[in-house]
């Protein structure tokens, strides 16, 4: 029997660690590449039959074609979020999956780390201490036990959230599109119009997915309607956030901290060291120029149970595509806009 060969894009040691501890259930044919999936490594993918993709690969209509050509049967994304495949021109080509809840208190515990980090300055406080400086100026915070916390996308990482932040005894708005209320009566939190969220928010959460919606969620206009000093954490997407709106706001002191795993342009520098160059970028530059901005480099996913969880998720959904077995993690562009026949048919197309 010919194995199932995978080409892996943007392949780092931990990714090639959990993959191949995961494929010894599986045993498929898995070839690494440290390149990232685009328009000029693509060819690489000539010869498999799945190409495996991460947040940064790019899979737009011109990179769909030839991997159509290339024979391509499946495109298995070990991510959630799926805004860097143009599912159009996927749609009746190539089949799309994705790992929806890798670990979803992963995310949710990191957006935490981010908002306590902040409040506290406990990162200003360890340089501090190691060059022997006990003073604590400047390092005043909040109590977050009585607080708002304006959560905007309940999913499953939402969901954790809402529990850590009600168990912090704090409250919780929220807003998604289409509102779990039987979850908000048992946890005793609100769903409330976005107005309503930003005008009484302490703290604002992002963790809706990226679309024609949600892009530059928060802006000027959004900002406006906050409260002075308050905090954004951002462990969703880049785009959600105008981010030169968002330094402007900053500079006023409108947005009090900032809290940012993801960044609109990170592709250019997440995941890979620049520490011996210049950030040529001047917006990422500006940003963490702020004392009060924290930005770390997409890790809200960095997990050992988050990563285990991924590669057996990934390598499931491929076993499931070549067993003529329903698509239970297929993606495309009709599901977003619930008429897809996947529940009828079990895929997509």
């Amino acid at each position: 029997m010919i194995k199932t060969k995978i080409a892996l894009f943007d392949a780092k040691a931990y990714d090639i660690e959990s993959f191949n501890s995961t494929n010894r259930e599986f045993g498929f044919d898995i070839k690494y590449f440290e390149n990232r999936l685009s328009d000029d490594t693509v060819s690489l993918a000539k010869g498999f039959n799945v190409v495996c993709a991460f947040v940064n690969d790019t899979m737009d209509a011109k990179v769909i074609d030839v991997l159509k050509e290339s024979g391509i049967d499946l495109i298995a994304l070990r991510s959630a979020g799926y805004n860097n495949v143009d599912l159009k021109a996927s749609y009746n080509n190539i089949h799309v999956v994705r790992v929806p809840a890798y670990s979803p208190y992963t995310v949710a515990e990191h957006a935490v780390a981010l908002m306590l980090t902040l409040n506290r300055k406990t990162h200003k406080a360890f340089y501090r201490t190691r060059d022997n400086n006990f003073t604590i100026k400047g390092l005043l915070g909040f109590e977050m036990h009585g607080k708002t916390a304006g959560i905007i996308g309940t999913g499953k990482i939402g969901k954790c959230l809402v529990k850590i932040l009600k168990g912090f005894g704090m409250e919780v708005l929220a807003y998604d599109k289409f509102p779990d209320e039987q979850f908000a009566k048992e946890e005793k939190f609100e769903y409330v119009d976005l107005d309503t969220l930003f005008n009484k928010s302490d703290i604002i959460s992002l963790h809706c997915p990226l679309t024609k919606e949600t892009f530059h969620l928060i802006n000027v206009q959004t900002m406006a309607k906050m409260k002075a000093g308050v905090m954004i954490i951002n462990t969703g997407r880049g785009k959600l956030i105008d981010t030169k709106a968002l330094i402007e706001e900053i500079k006023s002191q409108k947005i009090g901290s900032a809290g940012l795993d993801v960044y609109e342009e990170e592709s250019e520098y997440f995941f890979e060291d620049f520490s011996a160059t210049v950030v040529e970028d001047d917006t990422l530059a500006r940003l963490l120029s702020f004392t009060n901005v924290l930005v770390t480099a997409h890790q809200g996913f960095f997990t050992k149970e988050a990563l285990a969880t991924i590669a057996h998720t990934t390598l499931q959904n491929i076993k499931d595509y070549f067993a003529d077995s329903k698509l239970e993690n297929e993606i495309c562009y009709k599901c977003d806009e619930k008429v897809c026949v996947k529940q009828l048919k079990g895929r997509c197309f």
